[in-house]
């Protein structure tokens, strides 16, 4: 009898897919607007935040500060996979979406770098660091969460809304950016324009904190609780990474080419076109709001196909496409917003075979006890060397030593190296989140 009260108030409990898609979906998008409108304005905001009397010393000391924010990331990823393993996915969600809010509102306040010197550049330091830990801790625990909450056989198409959710609030941060430069000047974009995202995502951020708040637990994690509610048991963090180190440098080698190829024509693509190729700033970013659509309808198709062929099958199409067309891609991008767009969407094309998966197939290497922090620190670490530095040796390659074909070479050793971890992966999907 009490099993069957049990299951009815589990059932009473379960949240619609709506709701979970709704809700982790809007706070994913909150957070990962709030990491990335930074790259979209920062041609506009380094100027202000730093000596503006040199314009490319102070756009290479604002991606610098986009690259330390990452340092905090790996931290996030401990911190905020320790709260999801330990007292639960939403609350670390919760937590993470309310620190990002937190960082945007210090940025859409910092003061300038005339008016208080390099005090207004601390002040944007401290802002991404925060930032950093929230992002660090975000990615795991939402990947986690909806990972346990998909049904196992369409967890691939489920898991591609973590993507499609950031898309969303990468391109919306986009999409501001084209409306606030076509309706001012330069100069009131320079002086006071470049503040309107960021207040926007304080904003926006407290939204997702409600929302995430209303979110029940997943079974996964509630079963990790004994009977009548016992204890759950102990298992200390680095002894159990350590116990799984061999999957966290899968998760580091899974990340580590698409980490570079998606900041690069994911996110900073339209920046670089502005300040290095010196596209008109508004055809620049209606060319990122294109190619992040297109982006967004291919996440989606891959995220199904894995669901029938297999997670490795989809991310080796999509590693192998990336190590081809890269330098032909960075060959046609030259002075205009159309070679922009359409570099961008067919890199991110491809880009989407794995971005869509690796959610499900990050959540499907860890046992239910480890998953969050599993996953988290090594990704993050991963990010955060990769990732985050990647705009800024773009920048220094091309606008410093003159070198930009470097660059790309080191991106796509890096995909390839991607390639290779995946090829000695275990085929998972389908696999029974429950333990």
């Amino acid at each position: 009898m009490s099993t069957n009260t049990d299951v009815a108030g589990r059932l009473r409990k379960a949240p619609s897919a709506r709701q979970t898609i709704f809700s982790t979906g809007v706070g994913n998008a909150v957070e990962w607007y709030d990491w990335n409108v930074y790259a979209t304005f920062a041609p506009f905001f380094s100027k202000q935040l730093f000596n503006g009397a040199d314009p490319t010393s102070a756009i290479l000391s604002t991606l610098a500060v986009f690259a330390v924010g990452f340092l905090a990331r790996p931290f996030g990823g401990l911190i905020f996979g320790w709260i999801g393993d330990r007292i639960g996915r939403r609350t670390s969600m919760t937590f993470a979406v309310a620190l990002a809010a937190f960082g945007s509102l210090i940025i859409a306040i910092a003061p300038t770098y005339t008016a208080v010197g390099a005090f207004a550049s601390v002040t944007l330091l401290v802002a991404r660091l925060i930032q950093g830990l929230a992002h660090g801790g975000e990615l795991p625990s939402s990947q986690t969460y909806l990972s346990e909450v998909a049904p196992r056989e369409k967890r691939g198409l489920w898991s591609s809304l973590i993507y499609v959710s950031g898309t969303v609030g990468v391109l919306f941060g986009t999409f501001l950016g084209v409306i606030l430069t076509s309706v001012l000047t330069k100069a009131q974009m320079d002086d006071f324009g470049w503040r309107i995202p960021f207040f926007l995502g304080a904003a926006l951020g407290l939204y997702g904190l409600v929302m995430r708040f209303r979110m029940p637990e997943t079974e996964a994690f509630e079963g990790l609780t004994g009977e009548g509610g016992a204890k759950r048991p102990k298992h200390p963090i680095w002894r159990s990474i350590v116990q799984h180190k061999k999957q966290a440098i899968q998760v580091i080698g899974m990340t580590v080419g698409l980490t570079i190829i998606y900041y690069v024509w994911g996110v900073v693509a339209p920046a670089f076109a502005i300040s290095s190729l010196h596209v008109n700033p508004a055809e620049a970013l209606w060319a990122g709001v294109g190619a992040n659509v297109v982006f967004l309808i291919a996440l989606p198709l891959w995220g199904r196909l894995s669901d029938r062929i297999g997670r490795k099958k989809v991310m080796i199409i999509g590693g192998v496409a990336i190590a081809v067309l890269h330098f032909p891609m960075t060959w046609l991008l030259r002075d205009s917003a159309w070679q922009l767009f359409v570099s961008m969407s067919v890199m991110l094309i491809f880009i989407a075979c794995s971005a869509a998966i690796v959610p499900a197939a990050y959540a499907e290497m860890f046992p239910a006890h480890i998953r969050t922090v599993g996953v988290g620190v090594p990704y993050s670490i991963c990010v955060a060397l990769f990732g985050g530095t990647a705009p800024y040796l773009q920048q220094l390659f091309a606008d410093v030593l003159h070198a930009s074909w470097a660059f790309n070479v080191y991106a796509v050793v890096m995909v390839v190296v991607s390639i290779l971890t995946v090829l000695g992966l275990p085929e998972t999907k389908g696999k029974d989140l429950r333990h």
